[in-house]
């Protein structure tokens, strides 16, 4: 333990600035460059045939461009800075919201709701979960998720600046993003999908089909 503390401030004393949080236009920069420049090299098969998507945490879009599909319409939600910077690349098959209600009035029925890594970082991941679950969408697909085993726990983290957005980093900038990551208790996490059913589940990630 003595050695992870170490290795960790020495981590944090290598740089040369830490950003707070993820509504910082720095990190919504980095972000939005790296997706511009993403080219995705293979198909993403659960994504064939969907019409609609409600992707949580989608960033600049980088999941509607590994879809690649030619009819889908695709509704990101993201931080108001993130969605700022993003709206440049909508379409009107790619939109970006602040709100969970707003992304699903604009889809109208929502065939998939997609998140990757993203519910751990809100503020309350619990009723940003239950807003989600309301949509009723037809699946949901979750990867990339922290849960706990009984309690809710917090804990800080650090990435590099350039480690935030698709691909590998782009420039180093000896800068940091410090975020908190809350994890709630998987079986607050499996009881918000009362109207689901789970058809497949890993470490780390879940398949829901509404019943």
């Amino acid at each position: 333990m003595r050695q992870l503390i170490a290795a960790t401030i020495r981590r944090i004393a290598s740089f040369s600035e830490t950003l707070e949080g993820y509504e910082q236009s720095e990190l919504v920069d980095t972000i939005f460059k790296k997706t511009v420049a993403y080219e995705p090299d293979s198909d993403w098969p659960e994504m064939a045939g969907v019409s609609t998507v409600l992707d949580f945490g989608g960033g600049c879009g980088v999941h509607y461009k590994q879809a690649r599909s030619p009819i889908v319409r695709w509704a990101v939600v993201e931080t108001p800075l993130m969605v700022q910077r993003a709206s440049e690349l909508a379409t009107d098959r790619l939109r970006f919201f602040t709100s969970v209600r707003d992304a699903a009035n604009w889809l109208g029925s929502v065939d998939v709701m997609h998140s990757m890594g993203a519910l751990q970082y809100v503020p309350d991941p619990a009723r940003t979960l239950n807003a989600l679950c309301e949509v009723r969408a037809k699946k949901m697909y979750w990867a990339k998720i922290a849960l706990s085993a009984k309690t809710t726990k917090r804990e800080n983290q650090l990435s590099l600046l350039g480690e935030n957005g698709p691909g590998t980093i782009r420039k180093f900038s000896g800068k940091a993003v410090r975020y908190t990551l809350t994890a709630i208790p998987e079986q607050t996490f499996l009881d918000a999908h009362k109207d689901y059913s789970l058809a497949d589940r890993g470490v780390d990630w879940f398949r829901f089909v509404l019943r």
